[in-house]
């Protein structure tokens, strides 16, 4: 009997050991696993922070278009505008310039057909008006008559001139372009009178010949106009932007030369109207 009950007593307390065993393994797999969960819900509020910290912290890039950003260095204008402007506006993106040679036709008796030729530069104001500062040479022939009244056997007239010509362009955005121009400056005047006399040439060694010598001349300073129109050609650009042109113009030229009654350097008297007048006709190329 009392090992029986002995028996009893240790059965019950092996299964309340276990009983405690398994509740003491629970309770710390409960214990280890709640971290986790914390550490999961920690992880997941720190990806939320990061993401609203990505979506309110960090705006997105701005356009540059939209903002005006860099228009005045690539081809908008300066301070934000359309494009292909930025590098047209300002003094120093206008400037201008021209070279041409021609002829020139004589409106005065005193003159007959000669060359001429032309340089300018200045400022384009906006598409249409421009101005310029020109330079200018002509070399005309004396007329027979004149040239025999004062008992010489050849003669010329050089014109140099200082001159502003504002320059109106009719259809500025078109390949072929019409402009109207004119103005006026400082001119002067030389005429000259020539005879073929004897000079002595030494190179190597030296002889005698003949050249058109000056024997006599008069000049004089004075102011003068011009007006006159002319057509462009726009080239070197598929698409009408390119600022070289071709042109030919004629001009309409009177300068204020006074009359001449008188002998120059001894020769024959020799009569000039007053007035120098002109057409010049100008081939050339602005840029």
């Amino acid at each position: 009997m009392i090992t029986s009950h002995w028996m009893s007593l240790t059965v019950r307390a092996s299964l309340l050991g276990s009983a405690l065993l398994l509740a003491g393994h629970i309770a710390s797999a409960q214990s280890f696993s709640a971290p986790d969960s914390a550490n999961s819900e920690g992880y997941s509020s720190s990806q939320a922070g990061l993401s609203a910290f990505t979506t309110h912290a960090l705006p997105e890039a701005l356009d540059p278009a939209a903002a005006g950003l860099g228009g005045g260095q690539y081809g908008g204008t300066y301070g934000g505008g359309s494009k292909g402007e930025g590098s047209h506006t300002g003094w120093l993106h206008n400037r201008t310039y021209e070279f041409g040679g021609g002829f020139s036709g004589p409106v005065s008796k005193s003159l007959t057909y000669g060359g001429n030729f032309t340089v300018g530069g200045g400022f384009k104001f906006n598409q249409r008006l421009s101005a310029l500062a020109e330079y200018q040479f002509i070399d005309a022939k004396l007329p027979g008559y004149l040239i025999a009244e004062a008992g010489a056997n050849g003669g010329n007239a050089h014109i140099w001139s200082l001159t502003i010509d504002p320059v109106f362009d009719l259809f500025p955005k078109s390949a072929n372009d019409f402009y109207v121009t004119g103005g006026g400056g400082f001119y002067r005047k030389l005429t000259s009178f020539t005879d073929i006399e004897e000079e002595v040439y030494c190179y190597y060694y030296c002889e005698v010949g003949t050249a058109s010598t000056v024997v006599g001349h008069f000049s004089s300073n004075q102011g003068g106009w011009n007006a006159g129109a002319g057509y462009q050609r726009r080239i070197g650009s598929s698409y009408g932007d390119s600022n070289l042109k071709l042109f030919v113009e004629a001009r309409y030229l009177d300068v204020f030369t006074p009359a001449v009654y008188g002998s120059a350097n001894g020769l024959g008297v020799t009569t000039i109207q007053s007035d120098t007048k002109m057409i010049p006709v100008t081939f050339g190329v602005r840029f």
